[in-house]
């Protein structure tokens, strides 16, 4: 049985693969934000001291004021208690106002109290009638609009008979740099000596899969590589051995991990947040629809692209499901289900309780279950108690209570409507997932590299290593591999 090895110190950099980075970067990760009080100037001197050097580390890490906002200050109130306040104010005042006022006489009587409080109450009744029903009618044409987008890409996957075997080889291309490392192998950024475009290579060695007994993982992500194609998705154009490696040719993201960016900005801000949670959303939509779990979705194995969108990367404990559970124990601790710590047969619902927890990280800049103990980690997952910082806003709490069901009869994306319970939830209410879906809406972040050029500079530094691949010389388990 495979088994989750919690994830090891920054400085072991054998744990690292294919995008993924380490949970402790910087030692632990952020603590809930302890408020301090001050008296009088003392208070405000500290504030503009924190704010001044938390712009010029904005500065100089290049990133946006807007993602660093989080850092700075609390969240304002949401739209919806803003105004409300505002108009109980503004009611108070002209109350008193018209107390002040003088009286005057009019020719009509002026209705009494009750009369006036009953025609004030049957008139916001009606309008609440109205506005409720018109809600209710937009909310179902937004819905079935969606439906219709999400179907179309739902059926976009690559023919079974795609194959890549024998079409690409290690001669095809110039190994540059090492991106990451990890138990099987490293990730290469390569170009290719025909069209001089820029990918990553994951090399795999082949008697260490084997030794660890991950032919099966390894083999199923070949597979659901070779066949899904969505935006959010990294591609894989091919696949080759020699003989002793695996390799796989993917898509160079360049902008790095989305971990990194969290960390540097701490915690991102609510609208930021809502925007990469809808790209994984629809990600894991397709994949579902698609009879695909993917079991690991974590920050590490988000990448950005050129372009600031988001990347899934690392399908080596995805599986093809159909009416059959899982059974096997995978993936990073901070982020297994309760089902799978217990385990219980478990199901596509297990990634959208990594959604709860990837929702909650992006917004507090740690998760929620996090111990330093694994143990007292998976008790907490278990337990299920969590406690929420007083800055998140009421809807996307309510949201990952949702996702973070221990009964998964009552999580979202499990239930009668699917990923529509979480997609038409309020939180989400001023996304545009029209243009979501087609990458039409601004980005966040735009990350800072010379697009196109091969720049790796959004990626830990690596030593070279190995790059003498392409032996032909005593190959092993090919057999094993056929399909690579």
């Amino acid at each position: 049985m495979q088994t989750a090895a919690y994830p090891a110190s920054s400085t072991d950099q054998t744990s690292k693969v294919d995008g993924y980075m380490d949970r402790q970067p910087d030692g632990t990760p952020k603590s809930p934000p302890q408020e301090q009080k001050n008296n009088g100037s003392e208070q405000e001197e500290q504030k503009s001291v924190e704010k001044t050097n938390s712009s010029s580390n904005v500065y100089s890490s290049g990133i946006p004021a807007a993602l660093d906002e989080a850092t700075m200050s609390q969240p304002a109130p949401s739209a919806s208690e803003g105004p409300q306040v505002e108009s109980m104010q503004s009611m108070q005042e002209a109350g008193s106002a018209e107390q002040q006022q003088p009286s005057f006489s009019t020719d009509k009587p002026a209705p009494s109290s009750s009369e006036a409080s009953s025609r004030s109450t049957e008139t916001q009744q009606y309008r609440n009638t109205g506005r409720s029903a018109d809600n209710f009618r937009d909310r179902q044409l937004r819905k079935a609009r969606l439906v219709q987008l999400l179907d179309l890409q739902r059926k976009r996957i690559r023919p079974a008979d795609h194959t890549t075997k024998g079409r690409y080889g290690i001669q095809d291309f110039d190994c540059l740099q090492t991106l990451g490392t990890g138990s099987f192998g490293r990730v290469h950024l390569v170009q290719s000596k025909h069209n001089r475009l820029f990918y990553a290579i994951k090399v795999l060695e082949k008697r260490k899969v084997v030794d660890m007994k991950q032919v099966e993982h390894t083999c199923d992500e070949r597979h659901i590589l070779s066949r899904v194609q969505h935006p959010f998705i990294t591609i894989l154009w091919g696949t080759f051995q020699d003989a002793k490696n695996l390799f796989m040719v993917m898509d160079f993201a360049e902008g790095g991990e989305l971990f990194s960016l969290l960390r540097k900005c701490h915690r991102f801000p609510e609208k930021v947040a809502k925007f990469y949670a809808a790209e994984v959303i629809l990600a894991l939509d397709y994949l579902h629809h698609n009879q695909i779990v993917y079991r690991d979705l974590k920050p590490e194995n988000l990448l950005l692209d050129r372009f600031g969108h988001l990347k899934i990367v690392d399908f080596g404990f995805a599986k093809r499901v159909s009416t059959n559970n899982c059974f096997t124990l995978c993936g990073t601790p901070d982020y297994l289900a309760p089902e799978i710590i217990s385990l219980k047969p478990y199901n596509k619902a297990a990634d959208w309780w990594s959604l709860g927890i990837f929702i909650f990280e992006m917004l507090a800049g740690y998760p929620p279950f996090y111990s330093e103990n694994p143990m007292k980690l998976y008790e907490n997952i278990l337990e299920g108690n969590i406690s929420y910082p007083q800055y998140f806003s009421s809807s996307s709490i309510d949201l990952m209570n949702h996702l973070l069901q221990r009964d998964i009869t009552n999580r979202y994306g499990n239930l009668k409507d699917g990923s529509m319970d979480i997609i038409m939830h309020p939180w989400f209410r001023d996304i545009s997932w029209d243009k979501i879906l087609t990458r039409k809406i601004e980005v966040p972040y735009v990350p800072p590299i010379r697009a196109g050029m091969g720049d790796s500079s959004q990626f830990e530094a690596y030593a070279t290593g190995p790059t003498n691949y392409g032996g032909t010389e005593n190959p092993e388990f090919t057999d094993i591999f056929q399909d690579f």
